[in-house]
C-alpha cells in the first residue's frame, strides 16, 4: 500500500528559472547599467590609466614612455614649488568657500521675502551661472587691468586703484572674487529652495515667544537647511580645488607663483613642460585631497546635519 502510494504521487515540479525575484533583480541591474558603464568608462578606467602613467616617464616630444616605478612620487615629495602651490590652493579654496557660501546664504534669505518683482532679482543674481566661463573671465580681466573699468570707477572718487592682477595679494583676491560672483547664484538657488521648505509655523511660534530674529536664524533656519549646507559645502570645496580657466586667463599663475593652484600647476608640468608622468602624479595627489576632504565632511554630517542627530 505504501509502495503504491509512493509510486502514484506526482513528480516534484521543477522551479522555473525566471522567478519574480530574478526578474526584479534583472530590472534593477538594467536600470543602473548606464550609470555603471559611465562610471567605469569615464571614471574608473581613466583613474587606473592615470595611476599607470604616474609610474612612467612619458615625454611626448621625444616619444619616450619608460617605466620608472615610484620615481615621480619621490619627485613629488622633494618638489620645492609644491608647498607654495598647496598654500595658494588652500588660500583660494578657503576664501572661495567662505565668501561664496556666506554671500549665497545672505542672498537666499533676502530673496526669500514675498516682495513685488522678487523674481527679477532672483534671475539677475543667477544669470552669471549660465554665462560662458571663459567669456566671464575675459570681461573681468579687462575690468581688473591697471587702466580698466574698476580703477576708472575708483578714480572718479579720487582713489588710485592698484594693479589688481600684478600684485600677489590683490591677484589672489581678484581671482576669488571673480569665481564667487560667477557661481554664487547656484548655491543661492539651493539655499533658496531649502528655505522655502522650512515650515512657517516654526517662525510664527518663535515670534509669539518673542525670539529675536537672529536667534530664529540660528535656532530654526540653519538647523532646518543643514542638509543643503552640507551639500553646497561639498560642491563648493570640490569645485574650488578644480579651478583652472580663471587662473589661466587672468593671472597665468602669477605674479610669481602666488596664484598657481594645484590644477594649474598640473597643467604646467604636463602640457608646458611635457612631464606627463609627473603631471599624472599631481593628478593622483589632487584626487586624494578631494577624496579625503569629502570623506571628512561626510563623516561630520552627524554633528552638522540636524536630521542626522
Amino acid at each position: 500500500m505504501t509502495v503504491a502510494a509512493k509510486s502514484s504521487s506526482p513528480p516534484a515540479r521543477k522551479r522555473p528559472f525566471w522567478t519574480m525575484e530574478r526578474r526584479d533583480s534583472l530590472a534593477g541591474y538594467l536600470f543602473i547599467a548606464p550609470q555603471m558603464i559611465g562610471i567605469t568608462v569615464f571614471v574608473l578606467i581613466p583613474l587606473g590609466l592615470v595611476f599607470w602613467y604616474s609610474l612612467h616617464e612619458w615625454n611626448v616630444l621625444a616619444q619616450t614612455f619608460r617605466f620608472q616605478g615610484l620615481a615621480n612620487y619621490q619627485t613629488l615629495l622633494s618638489d620645492p614649488g609644491l608647498p607654495q602651490v598647496l598654500a595658494a590652493t588652500g588660500i583660494f579654496s578657503v576664501g572661495l568657500v567662505i565668501f561664496n557660501m556666506s554671500l549665497a546664504l545672505l542672498l537666499a534669505v533676502l530673496l526669500d521675502q514675498k516682495l513685488k518683482g522678487i523674481a527679477v532679482y532672483r534671475t539677475l543674481f543667477f544669470s552669471p551661472v549660465v554665462v560662458s566661463l571663459v567669456a566671464w573671465t575675459i570681461v573681468w580681466g579687462f575690468l581688473l587691468q591697471n587702466n580698466g573699468g574698476i580703477n576708472a570707477l575708483l578714480a572718479t572718487f579720487g582713489i588710485e586703484g592698484p594693479n589688481w592682477l600684478r600684485h600677489p595679494t590683490t591677484a589672489m583676491i581678484s581671482v576669488i572674487v571673480v569665481q564667487v560672483f560667477k557661481n554664487v547664484g547656484l548655491n543661492m538657488v539651493l539655499f533658496l529652495a531649502a528655505l522655502q521648505g522650512v515650515p512657517r509655523e516654526l517662525y510664527e511660534a518663535a515670534r509669539v515667544d518673542g525670539t529675536p530674529v537672529f536667534k530664529q536664524f540660528t535656532r530654526i533656519t540653519l538647523p532646518m537647511i543643514s542638509p543643503t549646507v552640507l551639500l553646497t559645502s561639498i560642491i563648493t570645496i570640490v569645485g574650488s580645488l578644480q579651478v583652472f580657466a580663471q587662473i589661466a586667463v587672468l593671472t597665468q599663475g602669477g605674479p610669481g607663483m602666488s596664484t598657481t593652484v594645484l590644477v594649474y600647476y598640473l597643467y604646467q608640468q604636463a602640457f608646458q613642460f611635457h612631464k606627463f608622468g609627473y603631471g599624472a602624479t599631481l593628478s593622483i595627489l589632487l584626487f586624494v585631497i578631494v577624496a579625503v576632504l569629502t570623506f571628512i565632511q561626510w563623516q561630520m554630517r552627524r554633528k552638522l546635519v540636524f536630521y542626522e542627530n
